[in-house]
């Protein structure tokens, strides 16, 4: 009965919805089903996103307390600084290791490798099916490979490794399409002025593509921050501030999961979503103004 009520809501938002956005092109003189159809998926997708985060903002403000931000957790405070802290690491080494190995692949592909060489069919195939792979895949590998193989257990070595792994082939292939997207007169424009292949990419080609560029790694970004099932295997869900590389931690995804399976600390699971929010939101800000400066460096 209750998923039957749940149903007709449902059914009766998007009928108001519909509705309201067939007035509105009504009025502008502009209805049609094209229009329509692109203005109820404008709206259904801004309002998904506006209603995940005030429901998330609503569940954890009347959670968020100075306990938890405190430098020490303990079962009193469940604080999530220790995971803050892990997070902007497992971060910032994912990215520092990933993007040099992803850019550099793609320029390969797409600048200097011959057109139809098997080669380039092989690593191509390789980026998309592992592009495909789920990440707790990712996580049982880098537990046996680097975890166990490699001796570093659980740690945040092994954690980085195996994200590295895992957002490489997204750099990839954003790397290479905005490389593609590059029109050829300007490459050859480069070379009827003098300049060699390597100064071209550098010089001509490679700050055009950078926002391309930026928005795979903001995206391998995005998907760092959000991992669980691969860290879980490979990084640990240890409770204290990380002491190094080789130290066990969780991230805030990680810290999350954990305080909402448990059942005893929904509240607090809320506010640390409401802070995962927050820090994505800084990332993406940073990414965008370091990409804005590289462009302008090597424009």
């Amino acid at each position: 009965m209750s998923i039957l009520i749940a149903l007709i809501k449902v059914i009766l938002v998007f009928g108001l919805l519909v509705l309201a956005c067939a007035i509105y092109l009504k009025t502008k003189g502009m209805l049609n089903g094209y229009r329509l159809a692109s203005m109820i998926s404008l709206v259904l997708t801004f309002g998904t996103l506006i209603w995940i985060i005030v429901y998330i903002l609503s569940m954890g403000v009347p959670h968020m307390k100075a306990s938890l931000f405190e430098w020490t957790y303990t079962t009193e405070n469940v604080s999530m600084m220790p995971s803050i802290i892990t997070t902007l690491i497992v971060v910032f080494l994912g990215i520092v290791i990933a993007t040099p190995i992803g850019v550099f692949t793609a320029i390969y592909l797409v600048e200097y490798a011959k057109p139809g060489s098997k080669v380039v069919e092989v690593i191509r195939l390789a980026a998309e099916t592992l592009q495909g792979i789920p990440s707790i895949v990712y996580g049982l590998f880098g537990m046996l490979f680097f975890g166990q193989a490699l001796g570093l257990g659980y740690s945040i070595t092994s954690g980085v490794l195996t994200v590295s792994i895992m957002i490489l082939p997204l750099i990839i292939r954003s790397t290479e399409e905005a490389l593609k997207s590059v029109n050829d007169s300007l490459r050859h424009a480069s070379f009827a002025l003098g300049a060699g292949k390597f100064r071209t990419i550098f010089k001509v080609v490679l700050p055009i593509a950078m926002p391309g560029v930026l928005a795979g790694v903001v995206l391998a970004t995005g998907r760092i921050v959000g991992e669980t099932a691969c860290l879980i295997y490979t990084l640990g869900t240890a409770t204290a501030m990380p002491t190094g590389i080789s130290s066990s931690s969780r991230t805030l995804a990680l810290h999350m999961y954990m305080l909402s399976s448990e059942g005893l600390y929904v509240g607090q699971a809320y506010a640390t979503a409401m802070i995962l929010l927050v820090v994505v939101l800084i990332i993406n800000f940073i990414s965008t103004k370091i990409g804005n400066k590289l462009a302008e460096v090597t424009s």
